[in-house]
């Protein structure tokens, strides 16, 4: 099947978080895009899609809400995974649920979403991302978990296998 990965992000790490589903994806035989949400302009192509942002102060990243706004009626119409990154090193926090994620999960009628421990490196953050770090206490260091997104892009290629199979079938 082919498939679109497209994740918004800031400093490049939930991006890594994007490649390393794809290379399950395509080790499990998919054909695999991966692109930023801004140079999306159609998902008709795509036999499912997959859509990650970075979390900042409880919301997704622009590029992914619009992704979602301006695509919604067709990415309703085929499979769709959401998943985000945020700084916290719990992936079950509040900080890494976005405020808007159940509204994305029902515009575009997701399959699921996951969450996954980011990254912080403080070096390359602006002056107001640093402020709002400090004053969440996060832990500086890189806290992604490959071995967690590759066993959830497995959870995705099991899916997208039975919807091939019942594409064959039917």
């Amino acid at each position: 099947m082919r498939v679109l990965i497209t994740v918004a992000s800031r400093h490049g790490a939930t991006q890594e978080i994007g490649e390393w589903a794809a290379t399950t994806l395509r080790a499990r035989g998919h054909d695999v895009d991966v692109r930023d949400p801004a140079e999306v302009e159609d998902v008709t192509g795509y036999d499912a899609v997959v859509v990650g942002s970075a979390v900042y102060v409880g919301h997704w990243l622009a590029p992914a809400r619009d992704l979602l706004a301006r695509h919604a009626d067709d990415l309703r119409a085929r499979p769709v995974w959401l998943f985000s990154s945020g700084l916290s090193t719990q992936p079950s926090a509040a900080s890494n649920s976005p405020h808007e994620l159940g509204r994305a999960i029902e515009l575009v009628r997701a399959r699921g979403h996951r969450s996954f421990r980011g990254r912080l490196d403080r070096e390359v953050l602006s002056f107001a991302e640093r402020a709002t770090i400090a004053g969440a206490r996060a832990r500086e260091g890189d806290h992604r978990d490959v071995d967690a997104v590759r066993r959830w892009a497995d959870e995705v290629a099991d899916a997208l296998d039975g919807v091939r199979t019942s594409l064959v079938a039917g």
